[in-house]
């Protein structure tokens, strides 16, 4: 019998006199040393239970249980909670309730740090009652209609019957308003947003990164979403839907370009555009090559670096590559999991098996989904933890199952693919910063591909093979030059990175100088452009008044110079360059370092400003197709296309 570190530790407790409760058995109000009674009437949808223990196990929903172990154990058949700090152990099922656990963290425990209890008593101190309360029926109605788009409540509910009395009870003073005054007040709200959101895009003093993508709605209607990305004044990062509008059909690079163009100019931001972040699609790269074309005079170098391509959709696609190779393995995996998903009494007969080898009982096992690489990874390394579950349930339910050779060929595929499960996390990621990271992924990747470890097997080997053509065709020399001075921007590791790169990927010496010197080269060039842009822009006083200091500081060393001798004054890319990196540390925040240290470099802050802000994905357009789907859903389908943009935008 196998048994993993978790069903170990689980054995341990139980040879001690103790019962855990895992987390699903938790939530379903079960103990995992009991039979599989109580899970066959959660499975078959009845509330009747035959557990004793279910019925004491207390809701964990109170604020005080994140002072205590996930986990709860049994002794002497009473459940016990126990503490995070002193490991005291308190009597915790629905009867008790919460007090004894809240009065021994904020009176009782020893050893509890006192920030930690002050944050804790601050929560159980209840909010005065304001006798001053004045009701405002503006204020409830803006905050309804913000609640309304926010939630993606249909408009009709405020017709429901249901709803005035609602109102009433709670403030008989509120004039409850119908769908249509609804619909008016979001349509006003969207208005206002929007000028807003225009005059703050117009007033940046720097450039703007764009990321686009289409959808097609269940009417067969393209959509297409442009969101901005920029980085304030205050150097946070920001992005912002501008537009979710109808695509007309066909959907070419004419039409695509067409939109994007549109939505800029009723902005009045086209001339303030950097990049956009696209798909591989040859429709889009045909729509940039027309954007480029049309606003060559406003675009930094006539948009050479305006297209940045999708890096999480590009690992997407050779990874997937790779899987089909050896697909027919993995799929006996899949139907299998199909199978036992299939019913819940399919998944009881698999917890019941599951904990006979002290795993965790499952709600259900993972099963990947098309176009999503990093799912089929989760389903094989859940299947790794479960195979003798799995291989016993095959075999009492008559189902095909890899032979050991083939499971240890999907054991390894699963190994080899979790080195870039990493990497796609980074290229996903769309709430901070990540084109300083750019290299360092791609980096990782080739080495994989690369690593002789993975040629000892012939079906990992064709696997990473396959991965490694598409990774030529997209990664191989061919990179977007503002995402390598990226690189540099980063203070902890500036050229010499950028250098140690190229000696990793390139195949001689010759190209090795060739690409350092190219993006030194590009690096020089950007930065006398924004130190022109930064000297004739009279309106940013902050870096006219730090240029002026600096030309004191040179015009002092010329005086120097006369007086003294020789004396170069460094440039401040030179100054930057020179300076020894900054220490790596895991709290590391680069758009704070470069906050910090925009007096001392502003030429290259607002470098900063704009290349940081350069999203490797499209998930931020993309994620808006989600929220779209619930807006127009099956029930829903006869909304206007101008209110689906207005209440998505």
């Amino acid at each position: 019998m196998s048994i993993d570190a978790e069903g170990l530790q689980a054995a341990e407790m139980r040879a001690a006199g103790l019962s855990v409760l895992s987390p699903v058995s938790l939530a379903t109000g079960t103990d995992t040393k009991d039979d599989m009674s109580s899970h066959r009437l959660e499975a078959s949808g009845t509330s009747e239970s035959t557990n004793n223990n279910s019925s004491q196990t207390p809701n964990r929903r109170a604020p005080v249980w994140e002072y205590y172990e996930p986990d709860l154990v049994e002794i002497d058949g009473v459940l016990k909670a126990i503490c995070k700090y002193c490991g005291t152990k308190l009597t915790a099922n629905r009867k008790s309730g919460t007090n004894s656990l809240r009065t021994h963290i904020a009176e009782h425990c020893p050893t509890i740090p006192s920030n930690d209890r002050n944050k804790f008593v601050a929560t159980m101190k209840k909010k005065p009652v304001d006798s001053s309360f004045t009701f405002n029926q503006q204020r409830s109605r803006d905050l309804m209609i913000a609640w309304c788009v926010r939630a993606d409540v249909a408009f009709n509910k405020f017709d429901d019957e249901g709803f005035e009395p609602w109102m009433e009870s709670l403030q008989p003073a509120f004039r409850c308003i119908g769908r249509q005054m609804i619909r008016d007040e979001c349509v006003a709200k969207f208005k206002r947003a929007k000028i807003e959101l225009r005059s703050e895009l117009q007033s940046l003093n720097s450039r703007i990164c764009f990321t686009s993508d289409l959808w097609t709605s269940n009417q067969k209607l393209g959509y297409i979403c442009v969101t901005a990305h920029y980085i304030g004044p205050d150097f946070v990062l920001k992005k912002k839907i501008i537009a979710f509008k109808d695509l007309k059909y066909p959907h070419t690079g004419v039409a695509i370009e067409e939109a994007i163009t549109t939505v800029l100019t009723d902005y009045g931001i086209k001339e303030k555009m950097f990049t956009i972040t696209l798909d591989n699609a040859a429709n889009n790269k045909a729509a940039c090559d027309l954007l480029q074309e049309s606003g060559k005079s406003d675009m930094l170098f006539g948009g050479e670096h305006l297209l940045v391509r999708c890096c999480a959709h590009i690992l997407n696609i050779f990874v997937q590559d790779g899987i089909n190779i050896v697909s027919a393995m993995i799929e006996l995996i899949r139907d299998l999991i199909r199978h036992v998903n299939s019913s819940p009494l399919r998944i009881q007969d698999f917890n019941e098996i599951a904990q006979r080898e002290y795993l965790a009982a499952k709600a259900g096992l993972v099963l990947d989904v098309p176009n999503r690489w990093n799912s089929t990874h989760a389903m094989i390394m859940e299947a790794v933890k479960y195979k003798i579950v799995l291989k016993r349930y095959a075999q009492a339910n008559q189902q095909p199952f890899p032979t050991e050779d083939e499971f240890s060929k999907v054991e390894y595929i699963g190994e080899f693919l979790g080195v870039f499960e990493e990497t796609t996390r980074a290229f996903s990621a769309d709430r901070y910063a990540t084109s300083h990271m750019f290299l360092d992924n791609v980096l990782c990747i080739h080495q994989t591909l690369n690593s002789p470890e993975w040629y000892k097997d012939e079906v990992i080997a064709d696997l990473a093979k396959a991965m490694e053509r598409k990774f030529d065709k997209y990664w191989n020399g061919n990179y977007n030059m503002v995402l390598v001075i990226c690189s540099i921007l980063d203070p902890r590791t500036k050229v010499d990175f950028l250098d140690f790169f190229y000696e990793k990927v390139c195949r001689n010496f010759i190209d090795i100088d060739l690409s350092k010197n190219q993006a030194k080269e590009w690096l020089r060039l950007y930065f006398r452009k924004y130190e022109e842009v930064i000297r004739q822009n009279d309106t940013n006083v902050v870096s006219q008044t730090v240029l002026g200091k600096r030309r004191l500081e040179q015009e002092f060393a010329e005086y120097r110079h006369q007086r003294r001798g020789t004396w170069i004054e460094k440039s401040e890319l030179d100054a930057y360059l020179d300076e020894p990196p900054v220490r790596t540390d895991e709290n590391f925040e680069i758009l704070t370092w470069w906050k910090t240290n925009s007096n001392k470099y502003p030429v290259l802050s607002a470098m900063a400003r704009d290349f940081l802000a350069i999203p490797l994905n499209i998930v931020s357009s993309e994620s808006a197709f989600s929220l779209s789907g619930r807006i127009l859903s099956d029930n829903r389908s006869s909304m206007t296309k101008k209110l689906l943009r207005l209440l998505k935008s």
